[in-house]
């Protein structure tokens, strides 16, 4: 049981972005409000269900993490539409992949040992050039356009530091992971409404694609509520690393399933970079 927790944020954040960008017509405005409302509603569901004790503290810090999150989301969603989901996810997997265990150990005292250092920062080191090789794209596809890939990749960037922020925050959190998840959908919603009125975008409530993505805000619920679970089964560093290698799906799902076009040596970029990631995700968690 402790395994299949393990693997089900793999398999559904992977999935989730191929349910987003397959909703035709859909603009960032709709994807995050459908995201959200479907993982609240699902939050609320089961909270009903369970109903799990509350603490105040690690509800209020959940909340935080939910505003976190849809800063790394709305990041993730905009370069969706600039540079395709094969070249958005492992950027954006492998820049959190470098910071969440650099919040560790600046914060956590992770990595205590000298073995755990030396293999660990080998592990970002293998992230690092992951990161590089897949976000080499030749110029004869839409990617290629160097000033759309560089303007994208710096706000990919920069709202990662979102995701990052809600990554590390479950490591101070207790209590139960239900009431933990609805901490954070609430955070979501919160954040979701005030980026929809600073936007002037609350037209979208309206909108039919809102809602046809709520079906990738519950995937993405069904996994995020199996991290917490796992977190507190297999631990923090294991649960993260295994979480964060559903960037093998959804990139290679964004290449057969979207049809996202890409020339032979893209091809043999991306591969390179996704083995190095995987291998860079490896060693900063196992030693």
């Amino acid at each position: 049981m402790n395994y299949l927790f393990l693997f089900i944020p793999t398999i559904g954040w992977g999935l989730m972005p191929l349910f987003v960008a397959g909703v035709k017509k859909s603009n960032i405005y709709h994807q995050i409000v459908g995201s959200v409302l479907g993982a609240f509603l699902f939050g609320v569901v089961v909270t009903l269900i369970k109903r799990p004790a509350f603490n105040m503290t690690s509800f209020l810090l959940a909340m935080v993490a939910g505003v976190a999150w849809v800063v790394g989301q709305c990041g993730q969603y905009y370069s969706y539409s600039k540079i395709g989901v094969s070249e958005t996810m492992p950027l954006s997997t492998g820049l959190q992949l470098i910071g969440v265990p650099l919040v560790g150990v600046l914060i956590f005292g992770e990595w205590a040992s000298t073995q755990a250092k030396l293999f660990g920062f080998l592990g970002i080191l293998a992230l690092v050039v992951g990161v590089a090789f897949t976000s080499l794209t030749d110029k004869g596809t839409a990617e290629g356009n160097k000033q759309n890939q560089t303007s994208t990749m710096i706000i990919l960037a920069l709202t990662t530091l979102g995701y990052i922020t809600s990554s590390s925050i479950p490591k101070a959190l207790k209590g139960d992971g239900v009431m933990i998840f609805l901490g954070q959908t609430i955070g979501m919603m919160i954040a979701t409404f005030i980026y929809l009125v600073a936007t002037k975008q609350l037209k979208v409530l309206k909108e039919k694609e809102s809602y046809q993505v709520i079906p990738a805000g519950v995937i993405f619920a069904i996994a995020a509520l199996s991290y917490i679970i796992s977190v507190q089964m297999n631990g923090v560093n294991l649960t993260f690393v295994m979480s964060q290698l559903c960037v093998v799906i959804s990139t290679l799902g964004g290449i057969v399933f979207l049809h996202e076009q890409k020339t032979k040596k893209d091809y043999i970029y991306t591969v390179i970079g996704l083995v190095l990631i995987v291998a860079g995700a490896v060693l900063t968690s196992v030693f």
